[in-house]
Parts: structure tokens; C-alpha cells; sequence
């Protein structure tokens, strides 16, 4: 049976609503970076979401500021990344975190504070699933483009890692890929360990390992620490499950 032209394009939003509400989907690319910097997305009304993203002082002490401190990369500057902003295992396959985003077709509006799942596609994280939170970008970040929020993972182009904690200059390690081995995680600040340590325990030791995406509500594991939620927008973004989540330990 073919339909008239009109009972088409009556039946055209339904489909477009089916498709846009997938969200943003496909392959990807993954980095590492720490730079203890205010992730971009913690300015105000950079998302929907009634909340930018989480920072904290100095002593990481989460600030209540609304989003408004000056950025510790920033001359004078006294807001930072939340050390609580570390990934974390939930399972042997699956673990919670964050990342600085590039979405090809996208801009920082759509993605501030949105969340991805990350599927690895190669040895040897092959299967195993990582969700993030989109709490930064990069001018340095190509399209679908994940810089995962690692402490350890190398400072790149800012670094208040030195103001903050005492870190040397170019950071821990390498300034880009940062330290190379799990004994460096003795000599970091307490707050930073566990997630330095993840690294090389869930996440094998892997080096920028490629990854397929799709974007998903965030986990309210997540949320609770980032204190950041988008309003529904392309899909659903209720957050979902318990809001506090145990680390898993190998």
C-alpha cells in the first residue's frame, strides 16, 4: 500500500522524534588527561541542567559558588576539579567517571553534562563499559573525541595541579600521557590515589584504547557527585539507579 504524499509528511516528525531521541551515537577516540583546572562545563549555563558542575577549593573543599570562582588555571584563580570527580569501578566490566567531550555535529551546550557509554573495542578492554559524564571540552579535541578524567593521566595544555596539590611543573610524569606505572600512585595526594590506581587495575594500564558510544541517561551515582543533571532534551536524562554506588575492588 503506498501512502499519499500528506499522510507522509504527517507521519515525518514521528520518525525524526525516533531517531533524535536515540542521542549521539558512534565510534570515538579515547586520551587521558588530569590538569586539576574547573572543567569548562562547571561555568554557569553552560548545560540545560539548573546546576553547572561541581568544583572545589584548594583543599577540596566543594565550593558553593554557583559556578562563579575564577578557574585555578587562571591567574589569581582559587576553583578546581573535585578529586570526587575520579573514576571508580563499579564491576569487573563496567565503571562510572568522567571526560572532556568533542561530538562531531555537536557543541558544548548539547554535551555539558551529558553522559556516554563507552564500549572498548580493543585488547585488552575489549567489552568492558565505561560511563562518563561530559563535564569538560578541549580546543585540542577532535570529533568524538573522549579525554578521560584520570588522575596521573598527564596535565596537556593547563596544569593547576601544581597550585593545588605541589605537583612538579609539567605535572606527574609525562605532561602528556602522564606517570607510567602503578608504583607512581604512592607519591600522590591521598584524595587522587584511588583514581590514579584505577588506571592501572580496571583499566589495564591501556593506552588511548578506541572505543564505540552512545549517549545514555547519566547514573545518579554520577550526578550525585557532579552535582550536575540536564533537563530531558534528545532522550531522557533522568538520572538512573541508586545514587551511591560502592567501589568494586579486583
Amino acid at each position: 500500500m503506498r501512502l499519499p504524499v500528506s499522510a507522509l509528511v504527517a507521519l515525518l516528525p514521528f520518525y525524526l522524534d525516533i531517531v533524535v531521541a536515540q542521542g549521539s551515537s558512534g565510534t570515538g577516540k579515547t586520551t587521558r588527561y588530569w590538569d586539576c583546572c574547573k572543567p569548562s562545563c562547571a561555568w554557569p549555563r553552560k548545560s540545560n541542567g539548573p546546576n553547572p558542575v561541581q568544583t572545589c577549593d584548594k583543599n577540596d573543599r566543594p565550593l558553593n559558588d554557583g559556578g562563579n570562582t575564577k578557574s585555578g588555571c587562571d591567574n589569581g584563580g582559587s576553583a578546581f576539579m573535585c578529586s570526587s570527580q575520579s573514576p571508580w569501578a563499579v564491576n569487573e566490566t563496567v565503571a562510572y567517571g568522567w571526560a572532556a567531550v568533542n561530538i562531531a555535529g555537536s557543541n558544548e551546550a548539547s554535551w555539558c553534562c551529558a553522559c556516554y557509554e563507552l564500549t572498548f573495542t580493543a585488547a585488552p578492554l575489549t567489552g568492558k563499559k565505561l560511563i562518563v559524564q561530559a563535564t569538560n571540552t578541549g580546543g585540542d579535541l577532535g570529533n568524538n573525541h573522549f579525554d578521560l578524567a584520570i588522575p596521573g593521566g598527564g596535565v596537556g595544555i593547563f596544569n593547576a595541579c601544581t597550585s593545588q596539590y605541589g605537583a612538579p611543573s609539567n605535572g606527574w610524569g609525562e605532561r602528556y600521557g602522564g606517570i607510567s606505572s602503578k608504583s607512581a600512585c604512592a607519591n600522590f595526594p591521598n584524595a587522587l590515589k584511588a583514581g590514579c590506581n584505577w588506571r592501572f587495575d580496571w583499566f589495564k594500564g591501556a593506552d588511548n584504547p578506541p572505543v564505540t558510544f552512545k549517549q545514555v541517561a547519566c547514573p545518579a551515582a554520577i550526578t550525585a557527585k557532579s552535582n550536575c543533571a540536564r533537563q530531558n532534551d534528545v532522550i531522557n536524562e533522568t538520572p538512573t539507579g541508586p545514587s551511591t554506588v560502592p567501589t568494586w575492588a579486583p
